[in-house]
């Protein structure tokens, strides 16, 4: 049973990374395979929110399931995320200094808090 648990969830896992990349290659697929239309700027908003609060709680579980240094590895990998809404400021018109103060800061924060939990 628990051998079928996680295989599932790891195939879970590999599911949702692949349409998260559908999401950056193929956005019109990706959309209408969502279940919104293409225009509708609040539910890709709430998108965002529902995916910051998940960002929030996983690693938060992390820490109070495995402790200091597994929390410390998921806040390093927590790190894509920041680095790739910098990426989406900069390339959809929005300033560098806006992308790095905020989104780069944050990268930056996680992945140096992250080795220092991981690594102590």
């Amino acid at each position: 049973m628990f051998t079928a648990a996680l295989v599932v969830a790891i195939l879970g896992c590999i599911f949702i990374l692949f349409i998260g990349g559908r999401f950056l290659v193929a956005p019109k697929v990706a959309t209408a395979g969502f279940g919104v239309a293409e225009d509708r700027r609040r539910a890709f908003t709430s998108i965002k929110g529902v995916r910051d609060i998940t960002s929030g709680i996983v690693p938060l579980v992390v820490l109070a399931v495995a402790g200091p240094p597994a929390f410390g590895w998921a806040l390093v990998a927590a790190a894509i995320t920041p680095v790739g809404d910098s990426i989406i400021v900069v390339t959809n018109g929005g300033t560098l200094r806006q992308a790095l103060s905020v989104h780069g800061a944050t990268a930056v924060v996680l992945i140096i808090a992250g080795l220092v939990l991981a690594l102590a």
